[in-house]
């Protein structure tokens, strides 16, 4: 239910009838002839912009949401043409995420126009053209010229182009007229900063145009919808801005199964899994003209790639290695743009992607996915699993195929919750203090501000509604130089600011160059070098892998064990430590991380099972549960059932009679096979609250004992590694403490906090990527960045260090449900329960494993996982036997 007034859930649906007689005659004549009925969007949500409201419409890739936004925007300007009223500007402004979609948009749009033009010109009318055209970072300084003089009426662009157009002052005069906003892939952007950044240009684009303009948002499976509509609409004079919700978004019919390729995954081994997962892969492929197939890594992407070529011309008549390709994002513009045409035209039996292949562009049909691993969310499975089927009455067919017993568990869950049409909820960004300083210079440059009247602007952003008028003034006081002492550091003023009137404005000739070279909020990738203290290079780390690393952590490179030393810039500093075990496996920055909410359906999972096996309930009953109401095979069903089988003998085996769930946290201790102590916490509630946990008890560990504990983090718990003779539990010291200050105590000297100072110092252009239009370097940014944010800890409230611990422990470490759960926890309303054992149980193996050697190939973690599980059985027979 919505719980705002100004959002209206679009419930009655139009006859095509209707719609026609609103349209154009000519253009009802073109849509009547190519479509026979309407589309679900079509029926609910034409009709809300024809009456000029802002309308979100949710529904699947392919369903006719995007015509549904075009087509009275075509109506009308085909009536302006007849007319011979239309002007040389804008009405008409699609921004999507991808260029490549942008390129999709304006060739699709180029038949209907074309195509209405003609029925008119045959019926004797003489009409003015209407033009359409894309301008994005792609776009030649002599097409931008020719916009100025044949301006498009409907302009396609992106997020970051849109907000340089809004600084380039004779263009800038084409936009005074605009109508309609289309934003489209909404779920690629309410979550993040390049969301925000786009709600800001919405608003100052509004405050430019003489009317109010119909904002229509297009988006596949996303929720809450609530709060992705006001994400779009943003507030007006009179508060929330009106929208209507148009909810199509299940109206495919799904099959999506879910399947393992061995029938029990825990004994068999990494080869033979390999080698079936493969054997099945090829069966999919061959059955099917055309297989998407997506992994959660890009080295993952190109491993299977690796592997199929391989297999595929033996066993597929007349494929040739050509027609298996990799999409993701280290690949270049024109290799990707390459397998995206090849799939167009149908001639690639298999694409492999990461997650590059998840938005809208257009692939052509696809008619299965398979997805390797969990995608760690339902939205995400929705979302991937959504590009087959690319048809309206075409049924969305997936398979999820699954090789470890944690990822399996999620994933019956997942699709289980996928058929209930239940999503994971997005959480919007707020007062995002680096996004809010490229829109005031930008703003500074167009004129003279007062700040009372800027703040007004600012606050019509759902996601700046709150924002503190002290805040505003602090950050022009940054913008402006305010700080002194950073002018050391080449830091200088880009706005002039008066306190006393409250005004500010453009400063310096540089400052729109400044501001067009530098906005957008994705940061520079960059590898990092890693040398011995010796300065023996010895390989390269991802940045983001960097970011986990703290003073003494070890980890594998070329093979061997090293420990992290410190970083300057983009190298790191390391000393060998071959004799002794990784601490922090080198995948674990590729990881997407579990979400909340699916982490607290698994949690409820596990108290469903946990009950079949406490009632005694026989195994081929659980199984058929499973086959039916988490759409698994026969070998999926018969290795989960063994998994919580294991676990519930184990636990009874030490006369525990409460079982691991997301209200009760199982916390269990014992020495692994190095002579460590772990501390294992069953925290079921994704990785990101788990980061914040594990941090927060990890800090207040070590500060105990005085010496570096070791920290695993998984989707399903941590754990913490002490020396043999310790015994200390810092979950409950941390119930009583507020963990806001403790993780930024605990993160204030970290790598994760210098990597992401520079990302949010570009974002807040003091330090600046490129500069009279040469390009700054990676590596002498974060030095800057390393020199500045020891003066930036000497400022109180300084805006970019106060960003920084905003983004890392709101965006990254879900602080909102680590409270929550910590709250919860204090209250009873979570209880704990602890075991003492001198082997892991079976649930506890993947955080295990996790802190130990990633120097253990999948082989090698394969046989220990089987030991594990082998050792478990053991002692449970031994209490049987006793």
């Amino acid at each position: 239910m919505l719980n705002e007034k100004s959002l209206t859930i679009v419930e009655e649906a139009c006859e095509k009838k209707e719609i026609l007689s609103l349209l154009n005659p000519y253009v009802a004549q073109w849509f009547s002839s190519k479509f026979k009925e309407l589309a679900p969007p079509q029926k609910y949500g034409i009709k809300p912009i024809i009456n000029g409201w802002n309308t979100l419409i949710c529904s699947p890739t392919g369903s006719g949401k995007t015509l549904t936004s075009f087509i009275y925007i075509i109506s009308e300007l085909f009536n302006m043409a007849l007319e011979n009223k239309l002007e040389n500007k804008v009405y008409c402004v699609y921004i999507s995420p991808l260029r490549a979609l942008s390129n999709d948009i304006r060739r699709n749009l180029e038949e209907p126009l074309k195509e209405i033009k003609e029925l008119m010109e045959a019926d004797g009318k003489k009409i003015q053209e209407i033009r359409h055209s894309v301008r994005t970072g792609d776009t030649s300084p002599y097409e931008k010229s020719k916009m100025l003089r044949y301006t498009p009426h409907i302009l396609i662009t992106t997020p970051e182009s849109l907000a340089i157009i809004l600084n380039a002052k004779r263009f800038r005069e084409k936009l005074k007229g605009v109508k309609w906003v289309i934003v489209d892939e909404l779920h690629s952007l309410a979550d993040n900063k390049r969301g925000v950044h786009l709600s800001l240009s919405l608003e100052r684009l509004q405050y430019w145009v003489e009317q109010s303009i119909v904002r229509i948002g297009l988006s596949a499976t996303i929720a809450p919808l609530d709060e992705v509509a006001k994400f779009l609409v943003g507030y007006g004079n009179n508060g929330l801005r009106k929208c209507c919700i148009v909810d199509v978004s299940f109206i495919k019919q799904k099959d999506i199964r879910v399947i393992t390729p061995v029938k029990d995954i825990v004994h068999s081994s990494a080869a033979l899994i390999n080698d079936k997962m493969y054997e099945t892969l090829v069966k999919f492929i061959e059955r099917h003209k055309t297989t998407l197939i997506f992994t959660n890594t890009r080295s993952g992407t190109e491993r299977v790639v690796f592997h199929l070529k391989r297999l595929l011309p033996e066993k597929v008549n007349g494929v040739e290695v050509e027609d298996v390709a990799a999409h993701h994002g280290s690949l270049s513009r024109g290799i990707r743009f390459d397998v995206e045409e090849k799939m167009k035209r149908g001639k690639l039996k298999a694409c492999v992607s990461s997650t590059s292949l998840e938005l809208g562009i257009d692939i052509g049909y696809i008619d299965l996915v398979v997805q390797l691993g969990s995608p760690k969310s339902v939205t995400r499975c929705l979302q991937r699993i959504g590009r087959s089927g690319h048809r309206l009455h075409a049924v969305t067919k997936g398979v999820m195929l699954e090789m470890d017993l944690d990822d399996l568990v999620e994933v019956a869950v997942m699709v289980k919750e996928a058929y209930k049409n239940h999503l994971d909820k997005i959480r919007v960004p707020k007062n995002c203090l680096d996004v809010l300083v490229q829109h005031l210079l930008g703003m500074a440059i167009n004129k003279k501000w007062r700040v009372d009247e800027a703040l007004e602007l600012i606050r019509k952003s759902y996601c700046y509604h709150t924002f503190p008028k002290k805040e505003l003034v602090n950050l022009l006081k940054f913008l402006s130089g305010g700080y002194s002492k950073l002018e050391t550091y080449k830091v200088y003023g880009k706005i002039w600011f008066d306190p006393d009137e409250e005004t500010f404005g453009r400063r310096g000739k540089y400052a729109r160059v400044i501001y067009s070279l530098n906005i957008g909020t994705i940061p520079d990738e960059v590898m990092v070098k890693v040398y011995t203290s010796g300065g023996k290079y010895v390989g390269n780390i991802e940045e983001e892998f960097l970011q986990r690393l703290v003073k003494g952590d070890r980890f594998v490179l070329g093979g061997k064990v090293y420990e992290f030393i410190s970083s300057k810039g983009v190298k790191a500093k390391v000393k060998p430590a071959f004799e002794n075990k990784p601490t922090v496996p080198r995948w674990f920055s590729e990881q997407l991380p579990l979400t909340f909410d699916l982490a607290i359906e698994v949690g409820k999972f596990r108290e469903e099972m946990f009950h079949f096996l406490e009632k005694g309930s026989k195994k081929q009953e659980i199984i058929n549960y499973l086959i039916k109401n988490c759409h698994t095979d026969y070998y999926a069903a018969n290795s989960i059932y063994n998994y919580f089988m294991e676990e519930y003998l184990f636990l009874k085996s030490l006369g525990v009679n409460s079982f691991p769930s997301h209200r009760n946290v199982l916390i269990e201790e014992f020495l692994d096979e190095f002579g460590r102590k772990n501390i294992v916490y069953h925290t079921l509630y994704g990785r990101k609250v788990n980061d914040a946990l594990s941090r927060a008890c990890g800090y207040l560990a070590s500060k105990k004992i005085k010496r570096n504990i070791g920290v695993a983090v998984h989707d399903n718990g941590f754990s913490l590694i002490y020396p043999v003779n310790v015994d200390y539990n810092p979950l409950d010291e941390l119930l009583n403490l507020d963990l806001k200050m403790v993780l930024e105590e605990a993160l204030e000297k970290t790598e994760l906090v210098k990597r992401k100072f520079r990302h949010c110092g570009v974002r807040s252009l003091m330090i600046l990527r490129n500069y009279k239009g040469h390009e700054i370097k990676v590596r002498k940014q974060q030095l800057n960045a390393e020199k500045i944010i020891k003066l930036a800890k000497e400022i109180p409230e300084f805006p970019v260090l106060k960003e920084t611990y905003r983004e890392i422990l709101e965006d990254s470490m879900a602080l909102f449900h680590a409270k929550e759960i910590l709250k919860k926890l204090k209250k009873g309303e979570i209880k704990t329960f602890r075991i003492e054992t001198n082997i892991p149980s079976p649930f506890a193996h993947g955080i295990v494993l996790v802190g130990m050697s990633d120097i253990i190939l999948m082989e090698d973690r394969k046989a220990l996982l089987k030991r594990l599980h082998e050792m478990v059985m053991e002692k449970i027979h031994e209490l049987e036997r006793e």
